[in-house]
């Protein structure tokens, strides 16, 4: 049986994986303060935060020696955290206009 994780890399790919979830929430807040207050500089966070997110998600693949389909789905979910909130945020903007 192949281990997809050697026992000595447990806790580095647990703490990516818990930065993948921080950051995530952390790129959201600053985007949506942004764009809400009309901000450039929390913007600009926002990019960088969402920096340390791929760098993240790249070592979490490394890490649990993620490989074809599994890696397509990583690339997926970083896309997915870029246009989440903008769409959800036309979405609540059109619902909410008068």
């Amino acid at each position: 049986m192949i281990e997809p994780v050697a026992l000595s890399n447990f806790f580095l790919s647990f703490f990516t994986a818990a930065m993948i979830i921080l950051t995530a929430a952390v790129y959201v807040s600053l985007f949506t303060w942004a764009e809400i207050k009309h901000k450039a500089s929390f913007k600009y966070w926002s990019w960088f935060v969402y920096l340390l997110l791929l760098a993240c998600v790249a070592v979490f693949v490394q890490v649990m020696n993620l490989n074809g389909y599994w890696k397509i789905l990583a690339v997926v979910m970083a896309v997915g955290y870029w246009w989440t909130p903008r769409l959800i945020l036309r979405l609540c903007i059109a619902t909410h206009s008068d």
